[in-house]
């Protein structure tokens, strides 16, 4: 059986949900973002007891066909920008109805319906995440961060941290550094 949660993002919720269902006795065969896998089926009322359990940690289960295939879109992209180490060297609509085994005008359609905004800002919004990760935590240049994320030109990345952040790459990179040199002086 396997059953789709909303929104599992941290190892810290994967160990919630495998802690839950150690407590119920089921063996878990398998944890992914947003699916787990088990060897059983449930029955209702064991499903409403996971249910109510995982509420507790902010996670759901999901049941509506719609919302799980939007959760699934997302589980790509996230797993696509931010888990892996080289983006796919097709196009992301490609990739994603690749995946996922839809048509893309159907993925974009119903994730447009259902979240309110499309998969392409998705997207750009994740990359935006991935750049302030990388211009955090790595020792990576702006052209080899654009590179890395798959940005035709240092610029175009520049206009879309601005358009999201409000700052510039280099600006942000810098505040990380002005609040190491401030904490250098207390």
């Amino acid at each position: 059986m396997i059953l789709y949660v909303k929104y599992m993002v941290s190892l810290r919720c994967k160990i919630v949900v495998k802690q839950e269902l150690q407590k119920m006795g089921i063996h878990c065969v398998r944890i992914d973002l947003g699916t787990i896998e088990i060897s059983e089926n449930l029955s209702d009322s064991q499903i409403q007891y996971l249910e109510r359990n995982l509420k507790k940690y902010g996670l759901h289960l999901l049941d509506d066909k719609r919302n799980i295939l939007i959760e699934k879109i997302k589980v790509v992209i996230i797993e696509m920008i931010h888990y892996s180490d080289e983006l796919p060297p097709v196009n992301y609509s490609d990739y994603i109805s690749q995946k996922l085994g839809y048509d893309y005008t159907y993925l974009a359609n119903t994730f447009s319906e259902v979240k309110g905004t499309t998969i392409q800002q998705f997207i750009i919004n994740h990359k935006i995440e991935r750049a302030k990760e990388l211009l955090l935590y790595e020792d990576l240049s702006l052209t080899e961060i654009s590179y890395k994320l798959h940005y035709s030109s240092v610029a175009h990345l520049s206009s879309q941290f601005k358009k999201i952040t409000g700052l510039t790459p280099s600006f942000f990179k810098n505040m990380k550094t002005q609040k190491l040199t401030n904490l250098e002086d207390i």
